[in-house]
């Protein structure tokens, strides 16, 4: 918590103490929202309270003299308001942890001293305050020791607990235990999945391993989670909803006196010994399923926030378009918004931002724009502009310890000390510009498809791979700047020679290339200037027309991420073509980039199947102690799933993580835009930024802007549209920069807004929200032909408030110099409550529907984003 001032602490809980009552209409604490005639508590005007549990074997396990882990005690770092999201789980009194003997079916052991994590909905029925294991989300990977199967030998023990579900059900003969799955509500035997039944195999069932409910591509259950050498340990687990896990219904909406809550669901953790109860082999082979097993389990209750939410009926639909780095956060404003009276339903349909403030500078009805930069226009820009979140976007990684046999690089000592911590996660990473630039450039040999041509990077053979290193892991580069350890590890994965990166033109993507374009080493690199270590960049990604094979040279920075080798592995007869963007797929969006690591997935390739078509699947994810993945994603997704995220080298050279201290202080130090004062961002080549040795370098502002000429014809109210803009702008500078987990709060990873922010959106609310402008000259809807030669006026004072050039005055300073403008000033602070560090906050479900059918429907909480790209002249 920061020592500074506490003023803007004090009345942010003010806001959240007064029952948000203002700015829009609000709640009092305690109070009841009404939806449709069913009441919700307003949970979101209370103030952040962390919901951590810890639980331990000597108070839930029923047999803890022959507990396989007796010391256990498990902490789960959020347990209330849950909704799709990340959290973690970490314990101590464990054992040192032996890996599986390998993670694909049929290894010999899956490991010894572990935990097994998985969400169940349903209580025991013989014991409501326990969960059933046949609702337990588990089981799909099929790897030995963590499937729904216990192969049963000659006098090997069957729990009377089991012998329904075993073939023979007899301790003296060879058969078979199949723990069905019984998917969310349990109310139809006929869905139940099992191979066994009544003592009989069950003719043409499905495999509770693959089956309708989840696979081991949807699946969020943790097959082994490791401790280090002092029995410590922590993993970050996947929350899943209703919306990820039908079978498992989460979060359903249950109205019970009226009062609608989200249907709650068990988190468990699996205690794993060094061999299964009862058995004389070691390792550990037998379902955790399996009674002997399942019995040693600690489980935490987990309450949901209701999923799909209605908005109260015949509320307007104002739809709000633009940067996905806002995303979490209109999430939780949404309820709030539109269950106030008057309140509107608001819908945000993801697009480029460009496109959003072009459309958004017409007079005609449009879409509220959200953006993080000035409309670039040849035109008049006559938006207002608010500040209404600051954010920013990040590089997540989850890279587990992959130890080398031999390390000559390092003393023996040291090499033992590794290996100790071997298959447990890194969590800090260190990253400069060029070591961004060569993972956005294809430049490790390992980006590029396997099998494939790649002498574009020096590569011939795993004997001649040439001056470029394997993945990022293997850089001599990042191992100087990040340590020995490094250097000593065997980490081999595509998903670590680049980094998963979303779909699209955006802000978010210029920033990043802003950044790298701001350091003399990653524009010489990409220019064609070798490292110290003689690594080159790809010569497709090259700025440098004389090294580029298109002769023109690849224009930077810019506001998406090309891949643009046109490398390709030829089809065969058993194996379709794979070209660089087959080979390493664009995310959906910067949210579905941050899921993909919190999972594990790098988006590999796995088998080759024959079809027809020829194609190849997709890999399931790699288990906790085995991942490697980088991704770009958002500070508020990062946040979301719990995410370790690099340090990036900021302008002042320091390496600096996104924080809400660090965001706060990038806020300090950013400069207005030398074309629309109303906008600042964080200039890496300005002076302040240079000396902001706090700062992190990938903080950007999001601006709320519209034209206040913007009119609605059609409307019996032509400036209706105007007002419900200005009172979503309200909420989001007013109640909605309270921090906390509760709906209507502000989610972690963004930092409250400085106070010259909130003053500056203030006005601006005003100003749209006014009167029609006395003198203005209209500005046509753009077409796709005109989009960017927006032609009107400068607006003039609006009869009703504040004009766009006093606005423009209350947050920018007058520039300095036309390279340098004056920074915005110091930052306000203290910018959180009381610290809650065990309770992460989550932002909102990924969308089930598309933007038009969420509004229609007015969903609450399903605030979607529609991906659409287009191609820039």
């Amino acid at each position: 918590m920061s020592s500074a001032p506490r003023h803007r602490l004090s009345r942010r809980r003010t806001l959240v103490h007064s029952g948000l009552s203002g700015i829009i209409g609000g709640l009092a604490v305690g109070a009841i929202v009404t939806l449709g005639g069913v009441v919700i508590p307003a949970t979101s005007a209370q103030a952040a309270v962390s919901s951590a549990v810890t639980v331990s074997v000597a108070d839930q396990d029923p047999d803890k003299a022959n507990a396989p882990l007796p010391d256990l005690k498990v902490t789960v770092s959020q347990t209330k308001d849950l909704q799709a999201q990340g959290i973690k789980v970490s314990w101590t009194g464990g054992k040192p942890s032996t890996p599986p003997s390998s993670t694909s079916p049929g290894g010999t052991s899956g490991g010894g001293d572990y935990l097994q994590i998985m969400q169940c909905w349903g209580n025991d029925p013989l014991d409501a305050s326990q969960p059933d294991r046949t609702t337990c989300q588990y089981g799909s990977f099929i790897t030995t020791g963590a499937s729904r199967f216990s192969n049963i030998g000659t006098g090997d023990p069957v729990a009377d607990q089991d012998k329904s579900y075993t073939v023979p059900a007899t301790e003296t003969s060879t058969g078979l235990t199949s723990i069905p799955f019984k998917p969310y509500p349990g109310d139809d035997a006929t869905k139940t999945v099992a191979l066994v039944a009544d003592s009989k195999f069950v003719p043409n069932a499905t495999d509770p391993a693959n089956n309708q409910y989840f696979t081991k591509l949807t699946t969020n259950e943790v097959s082994w989670a490791g401790s280090g050498p002092n029995g410590d340990g922590s993993v970050k687990f996947e929350i899943q909803t209703a919306t990820q896990a039908a079978g498992l219904g989460c979060g359903t909406p249950v109205t019970t006196a009226n009062v609608v809550s989200g249907t709650p669901c068990w988190l468990v953790i699996l205690p794993r010994g060094e061999t299964d109860p009862g058995y004389s082999y070691s390792g550990t082979k037998q379902s955790g399923l399996d009674y002997n097993v399942w019995k040693h389990k600690l489980a935490v209750k987990l309450d949901f926030q209701p999923v799909g939410l209605r908005c109260t009926l015949g509320a307007a639909i104002r739809q709000l378009a633009g940067s996905q780095l806002i995303e979490g956060a209109v999430r939780s404003w949404q309820p709030q918004l539109c269950t106030a009276p008057g309140g509107a339903t608001y819908a945000l349909i993801g697009q480029p931002e460009s496109d959003a403030a072009t459309a958004a500078n017409s007079t005609d009805p449009q879409p509220l724009a959200l953006t993080s930069s000035a409309l670039q226009t040849d035109g008049t820009d006559s938006l207002t502009y608010a500040p209404v979140a600051l954010t920013g976007a990040t590089i997540a990684f989850a890279l587990d310890r992959t130890v080398k046999s031999t390390c000559p690089a390092v003393s023996a000592d040291d090499l033992k000390t590794y290996t100790s911590q071997n298959h447990l996660p890194f969590t800090e990473l260190k990253l400069t510009p060029r070591l961004v630039a060569k993972l956005l450039s294809y430049s490790y040999w390992e980006s590029l498809p396997n099998f494939a041509d790649k002498s574009e990077v020096g590569y011939k053979s795993p004997s001649e791979p040439g001056p470029n290193a394997r993945n990022i892991t293997w850089d001599k580069e990042f191992i100087e700047i990040n340590g020995p350890e490094w250097g000593c590890q065997a980490i081999a994965d595509p998903a670590v020679a680049d980094m998963l990166e979303p779909l699209g033109h955006s802000d978010a993507a210029s920033a990043m290339w802003k950044y790298v374009m701001s350091d003399k080493d990653a524009v010489d690199f990409l220019n064609g200037v070798p490292d110290p270590w003689g690594m080159k960049v790809n010569p497709w990604s090259s700025t440098n027309p004389d090294i580029n094979p298109t002769h023109s040279g690849l224009v930077l920075p810019t506001d998406s991420f090309p891949k643009p080798s046109p490398i390709e592995r030829a089809a065969t007869a058993n194996d379709p073509a794979i070209n660089l963007v087959t080979w390493r797929p664009y995310t959906n969006s910067f949210d579905a980039g941050g899921i993909a690591v919190l999972r594990g997935d790098g988006q590999d390739y796995g088998s080759s199947d024959p079809g027809p078509p020829v194609k190849y699947t997709k890999a399931a994810r790699n288990i906790p102690g085995y991942q490697k993945v980088m991704g770009i994603t958002s500070t508020a997704s990062a946040s979301k799933y719990q995410l370790f995220t690099a340090a990036l080298r900021n302008p002042a050279g320091k390496y600096v993580t996104a924080t809400t201290d660090s965001l706060a202080a990038a806020a300090a130090a950013m400069t207005p835009d030398t074309k629309q004062p109303q906008v600042v961002g964080f200039d890496p080549t300005s002076v302040s930024a240079k000396t902001a040795e706090a700062a992190y370098p990938l903080t950007m502002p999001v601006y709320a802007a519209v034209n206040p000429a913007m009119k609605d014809p059609a409307a019996t109210d032509p400036t209706s549209i105007r007002k419900d803009y200005a009172a979503f702008i309200r909420y989001a500078v007013g109640a909605g920069q309270a921090p906390g987990t509760a709906l209507g709060q502000l989610p972690d990873g963004y930092a409250p807004i400085p106070d010259a922010w909130e003053t500056q959106a203030l006005a601006a609310a005003t100003t749209i929200g006014g009167a029609l402008p006395t003198t203005a000259t209209p500005t046509p809807s753009p077409s796709a032909s005109s989009a960017a030669q927006a032609t009107t006026k400068p607006l003039q004072s609006s009869s009703a408030g504040t004009s766009s050039s006093q606005v423009a005055s209350v947050a920018a300073q007058p520039v300095a110099t036309p390279t340098d403008p004056a920074p915005t000033g110091a930052a306000a602070a203290p910018l959180l409550g009381d610290p809650t560090p065990a309770d992460p906050t989550s932002g909102a479900l990924p969308a089930a529907l598309p933007a038009s059918i969420i509004a229609g429907l007015g969903f609450a909480l399903a605030v979607p984003f529609v991906s659409r790209i287009r191609r820039r002249r």
